[in-house]
């Protein structure tokens, strides 16, 4: 979970792409699936908003289903390393949360209004990205769960106007970052994700099926 470096780019105001119509050509006649729509700048960050929103509920709801997947694993399979960046299941599912915990500290002390992460259990200091938050899976389970209740609370607070305001923080160095909030928040889902993908990798070398995984299976 590397820090972002700035650059000019990041500056800039966003600018989104124009947005594809086929969820909303079923109720629009005059739209075909896939077919690009023409929408307004207020529509657009509007979509984007709701865009962050349907990630926490995919990352709540599927990290669900995952961690019942791993459940049935014995405490061997789910502590084995097998050469993942951190080493086995329980260690990559422990560094997600430790990151998810990281990053909304970041948003706590950068927008100490944000009332979804007044009373959050957050991480502000840290030894190392693999530092231990549970050595206890059912403990960990039940964090992961707390977390994943302020993520959502959290994403519901993303208004277009805070996603579009800078964020400055420091990372685990010491050096000052500084960006868009939406860049932070879509690092976070995307981080979640990409280790998230380990762990289906993970499930599926122990011979394990990890189930549907696809975006729209959990929000649509």
């Amino acid at each position: 979970m590397g820090a972002l470096v700035p650059n000019e780019s990041l500056q800039r105001t966003f600018d989104p792409p124009p947005i594809f119509a086929a969820a909303r050509s079923q109720n629009d006649p005059g739209k075909t699936a896939g077919q690009i729509m023409t929408v307004s700048e207020g529509d657009l960050m509007s979509a984007h908003q709701e865009q962050m929103r349907g990630f926490s509920r995919y990352n709540q709801e599927f990290n669900r289903v995952l961690y019942g997947k791993v459940a049935e694993l014995g405490e061997d399979e789910r502590k084995r390393d097998m050469g993942a960046f951190f080493g086995s299941i329980h260690g990559t599912l422990n560094h997600i949360l430790l990151a998810d915990r990281i990053w909304l500290g970041r948003f706590a002390k950068a927008f100490p209004d944000m009332t979804s992460l007044a009373d959050a259990d957050l991480v502000h200091e840290f030894s190392s990205l693999s530092q231990e938050i549970c050595a206890d899976f059912d403990e960990l389970s039940l964090e992961r769960q707390a977390t994943d209740r302020v993520i959502t609370d959290w994403a519901e607070e993303l208004s277009d106007a805070l996603l579009a305001q800078t964020m400055r923080y420091s990372n685990s160095s010491g050096q000052v970052r500084e960006h868009p909030v939406w860049v932070a928040v879509a690092h976070l889902f995307n981080h979640q994700t990409h280790h998230r993908g380990q762990v289906t990798t993970l499930l599926s070398q122990l011979g394990h099926d990890p189930g549907v995984t696809d975006y729209f299976a959990y929000v649509l």
